[in-house]
């Protein structure tokens, strides 16, 4: 790392909060009076975006007996694109997000395909809209005709009891980042990424009384301070990266 540590976790956090790169940048700049661009800023999100990614997704979950599961539209480069996303309503863990330019029944079996890969486990409820697909994809996933532990809920409406108000207010926050960044650029997109660490791992939520989901979920992170230093440190131990790109030198530097 050529930056101080603290410096890189500080633009990681900021822009996760809701602040574009170039605020981010103006941010360090007026606070620390230290000078970044907004194309190291991209750069450090998407190298520890993509290190936090696969150390979010070897954890071991334990999640609850229901799972919420919608779709929303998004614009990638002026074309609409769907956006899947599959969240344990107990924990509000983000079990899965996935991006398709239609929502027939392979693009609707693909969130759920990863979900199941992440918790490990099938859940006893899945929640939906009435889109047409989803019956038939839980069925493929799951199992429900072999297996009936596993029910689909399909709802007209949110307002509908039981609802899928969670997942709907996972929407609104991925809305929110996509507004700031003035839409996506590309179905990769390292915010939909990014944006599943910062809500499963960092983000504190008053629906689980200020814990965050991954503990809510039974896995001790024992955070203190620099919950972004923490957990690149924790992904850089556990996790076997080649030395071309995870140097001692750059172990050692994230330690101080």
């Amino acid at each position: 790392m050529k930056n101080d540590p603290r410096i890189v976790t500080l633009a990681l956090d900021a822009y996760f909060k809701g602040m574009s790169f170039r605020d981010v940048v103006d941010h360090v700049r007026q606070i620390y009076g230290i000078k970044i661009t907004h194309v190291s800023v991209m750069k450090w999100i998407g190298k520890y975006g993509k290190l936090l990614e696969q150390y979010h997704d070897s954890l071991e979950p334990i999640v609850g007996d229901e799972w919420n599961v919608d779709e929303m539209v998004v614009f990638i480069n002026g074309k609409k694109h769907w956006v899947w996303n599959v969240l344990d309503k107990k924990t509000r863990m983000h079990l899965a997000t996935t991006i398709s330019k239609q929502r027939n029944l392979k693009d609707a079996r693909e969130p759920l395909r990863k979900a199941k890969e992440l918790a490990k486990v099938r859940p006893l409820y899945v929640v939906t809209d009435g889109l047409p697909a989803y019956p038939h994809a839980i069925q493929k996933e799951f199992g429900t005709l072999a297996n009936p532990k596993t029910k689909h809920v399909r709802l007209p409406s949110i307002r509908e009891h039981p609802n899928n108000n969670s997942v709907e207010r996972l929407h609104s926050t991925i809305r929110e980042r996509e507004k700031v960044m003035r839409g996506l650029k590309k179905e990769d997109s390292v915010i939909l990424r990014g944006h599943r660490i910062y809500y499963d791992l960092i983000r504190k939520h008053m629906g689980l009384n200020g814990k965050i989901p991954i503990e809510e979920a039974g896995v001790k992170m024992n955070f203190n301070g620099n919950r972004w230093l923490a957990l690149i440190k924790k992904a850089l131990e556990t996790q076997s990266y080649s030395t071309k790109n995870y140097s001692t030198k750059n172990l050692n530097t994230l330690s101080t």
